[in-house]
């Protein structure tokens, strides 16, 4: 019977030492900074296009306004659908005509250059549309009055291989239905 408290007196008081003593280990913390390579540097913004002069749709003819209207992108930077400042000016001009005809329906277009896979551009497409689309309704048109389509790289404006003909094609573009 001695024997037996003995043992499981050691038990009791050895066991949770040896289990402090090996489950507890520090890590070593290495003193040599770790070195990461510099990150690759960013493609080159592409040159924004020429803004065209702004134009009140309201202050010309209907045929030229629709016209205008139509005719009128908005850009996007590279691998981007961010409205820039240039296009929420566009996008201005073009709520304002949308709230003059009131009976007006669009369609909004998103277009992106050739680079990347078929199904990354369609989906790029799709977000430049939905943020073009999401502006007007911010504005104040009913998205009601707007569907939006995406063409990936399917229908450029130009059909060159280089940074001006992408940037053309980096696009969202509205057809009245």
């Amino acid at each position: 019977m001695k024997k037996n408290l003995w043992i499981g007196l050691a038990l009791v008081l050895v066991m949770p030492a040896l289990l402090f003593t090996v489950s507890c280990a520090k890590k070593t913390v290495s003193s040599e900074p770790s070195v990461k390579p510099a990150p690759a540097p960013a493609p080159a913004p592409a040159p924004a296009p020429a803004p065209a002069p702004s134009v009140d749709y309201t202050d010309l003819d209907e045929e030229t306004a629709r016209n205008l209207f139509e005719n009128e992108d908005i850009n996007f930077d590279f691998d981007k659908s961010v409205i820039t400042p240039f296009a929420e000016e566009v996008l201005k001009r073009k709520a304002m005509y949308m709230r003059k005809h009131a009976d007006i329906s669009v369609i909004i277009e998103g277009h992106c250059d050739e680079r990347g896979t078929a199904e990354y551009n369609l989906a790029l497409g799709d977000r430049r549309a939905e943020a073009a689309k999401a502006f007007m309704v911010y504005l104040g048109i009913a998205g009601s009055r707007m569907t939006t389509i995406s063409y990936g790289e399917e229908r450029p404006v130009d059909s060159r291989s280089n940074e001006e003909a992408w940037s053309k094609n980096r696009r969202a573009h509205f057809v009245i239905e």
